[in-house]
């Protein structure tokens, strides 16, 4: 392929079916992803083997982004995280419709990955884009437990006794560090950002069956060597203020930084002293960004990539937007 200059990249995204899946991305979102019935997971952006999303605009279409991290370099990701990373994308985005509930389940660190062939360990966020009448987000033990409680509860099917649980609601954060015991709710729409990575164990599957009439597999072995087993202190929920038209972080952490903007005008971005990509996810509204030239339409559920080399951006609004701003610093 001739070389040539860099430039902000959309992605198409991946459909992603689950037997938990539900309409909500369709119904509430906008997007079409026949010709399934149910979508679980859209993949927003994904560098996991065999799972990659591909570039939608530009001469750079169907090229996946490993293919662009591998031409570009720290141009696209920038110096430090080429370093740190290599052409190993860090960063996976989804988001997840939660029809019914998610399985309890756990992931592993970085440490128990490497040292098992796994990718990366998984960290993650989910910031809530909508939530039903009484949906719950499922977050952590509400006493101390050991291995042996937890292989007896599974056995007795008890295990949703001792989550500690909030009641979602639109704007909802948390932070999920790996070793955290979780399960997205029913009723649940909500956007993830996570390493890239998709190991999990699952603990417990609330008694369900797949479409065949088989249970799922569980990995209790593997998920008692990783899972936090101490008491959830207080709400699994982080609380942020923010204020319209202004950038506010909603997340700093070793593997993403991730912040709120919400536009009803517009912002411009000076990035002239960033040596990182900055990840633009629309989960609401639509409007345009305008960077190295170009000016690209974004709307809810899609996402832009802004190369590390780029100087400023121009958010407009149209007429409002919401975005999660995503980075590695």
């Amino acid at each position: 392929m001739e070389e040539r200059g860099l430039y902000p990249l959309k992605f198409m995204p991946l459909f992603k079916d689950k037997i938990w899946g539900g309409n909500k991305v369709r119904d509430l979102i906008g997007i079409d992803y026949s010709p399934l019935n149910r979508l679980g997971e859209l993949w927003v952006l994904s560098a996991v083997e065999g799972e990659e999303t591909v570039v939608e605009n530009g001469f750079l279409a169907e090229c996946t982004l490993k293919e662009v991290l591998e031409m570009y370099a720290d141009e696209l990701v920038g110096e430090n995280n080429f370093d740190r990373f290599g052409d190993d994308f860090p960063l996976l985005i989804k988001i997840i419709d939660a029809n019914d509930n998610l399985s309890v389940q756990v992931h592993p660190d970085d440490d128990y990955a490497w040292a098992h062939d796994m990718q990366n360990g998984k960290t993650e966020m989910w910031y809530v884009l909508q939530a039903d009448e009484d949906a719950k987000i499922y977050c952590g033990f509400n006493q101390k437990e050991t291995k042996a409680d937890i292989i007896n509860r599974t056995r007795n099917k008890t295990v949703k006794d001792i989550l500690h649980h909030d009641h979602a609601e639109q704007g909802d954060l948390y932070y999920i560090p790996a070793g955290t015991v979780h399960a997205i709710g029913k009723g649940v729409l909500l956007a993830e950002i996570q390493q890239s990575s998709d190991s999990t164990f699952r603990i417990y599957d609330w008694d369900r069956v797949d479409d065949n009439g088989n249970p799922r597999q569980l990995h209790l072995e593997e998920g008692l060597k990783v899972m936090d087993l101490s008491a959830q202190e207080g709400t699994a929920k982080c609380h942020y203020h923010y204020h319209l038209n202004e950038t506010t972080n909603l997340v700093e952490s070793p593997y993403f930084v991730t912040n709120l903007i919400p536009l009803t005008s517009g912002l411009r971005k000076d990035l002239s002293n960033a040596d990182t990509f900055y990840l633009y996810f629309c989960v609401a509204g639509s409007g345009f960004v305008t960077c190295m030239g170009d000016k690209i339409p974004l709307k809810a559920g899609e996402i832009l990539m802004i190369p590390a080399i780029a100087k400023e951006t121009l958010i407009e609004p149209s007429p409002m937007m919401e975005i999660l701003e995503i980075t590695v610093l």
